[in-house]
């Protein structure tokens, strides 16, 4: 079943056009969610804005967007004002750039929507951008305001659709280098290299959505469903006592042992 259409405008490349609709690539809505309630009745609990310094509650037509421009001073920004610097990728994505797709770093990459189109009389139109992007081997960049607020995008050519990826700008992007300079670069020793390189072999299977189920929503389920059942009868989640061991176990013979116990690797 496709998502629902989250965004709906246009997809240009130079002089060609097409209507585009476009959802999220992934979804939380099965996630399980709590709400907040007072104990005492039951009811639920709802948040309200209120002033800091008087503790009255601000009615929502009240309500602006500050900037901190100094501590303790704002600056107001007007919903007109914040309109107005976006105006022209509210509702169109125009591909002013092409880059080659390993040219982009993993941590750019922000969240997933699809792109397709949204009439059959734009799908000539649309089917020539994806595939021309296809055939060159690029993708394309943009902009477009979603969420909000206007967002770098990447558009990359995938089946008969399209997959845009909010990309994250530069200044929210930590360099790795940085993070990873006090690592030792000193390399394994080549045995333990071998013995972790054999562990791996022997573990490696073909990718399944299996693999990154939710244990913590499944155990909620199970939770919430016999709290069902027992009509509100308070039920403790079970928790393992293991710690970690006392002892510190020497790295290559936790390998070997790990190779061990492992039956599926042969010899």
């Amino acid at each position: 079943m496709a998502a629902r259409t989250y965004w709906k405008g246009y997809l240009k490349l130079s002089l060609v056009t097409c209507p585009v609709a476009m959802s999220p690539a992934t979804s939380e809505s099965e996630k399980v969610r709590f709400h907040t309630l007072n104990r005492d009745t039951g009811n639920r609990v709802v948040s309200r804005y209120v002033d800091t310094e008087t503790g009255k509650p601000v009615d929502p037509d009240d309500q602006a967007k500050g900037y901190e421009a100094e501590s303790g001073r704002f600056v107001v920004i007007e919903d007109e004002e914040l309109e107005a610097v976006r105006l022209d990728t509210v509702r169109t994505i125009d591909i002013d750039a092409f880059v080659p797709r390993d040219s982009i770093p993993w941590v750019y990459l922000d969240s997933p929507h699809y792109l397709v189109p949204d009439d059959e009389v734009g799908e000539e139109a649309f089917s020539v951008i994806r595939d021309a992007m296809a055939a060159a081997k690029m993708v394309g960049i943009s902009r477009v305001v979603l969420y909000r607020r206007e967002r770098a995008v990447m558009l990359e050519p995938r089946d008969r659709g399209i997959v845009l990826w909010t990309l994250r700008y530069g200044d929210e992007v930590r360099d790795e280098k940085a993070n990873f300079a006090d690592i030792d670069k000193q390399k394994p020793e080549p045995e333990l290299l071998d013995l972790a390189q054999k562990f791996i072999k022997a573990k490696t299977k073909d990718w399944s959505p299996a693999m990154v189920k939710d244990p913590v929503q499944e155990h909620l389920l199970k939770l919430i469903a016999s709290k069902k059942r027992r009509k509100g009868t308070r039920v403790s989640a079970s928790r393992d006592e293991g710690g970690r061991p006392a002892n510190v176990v020497n790295l290559f013979d936790a390998l070997k042992k790990s190779l061990q116990a492992d039956k599926s690797l042969g010899g």
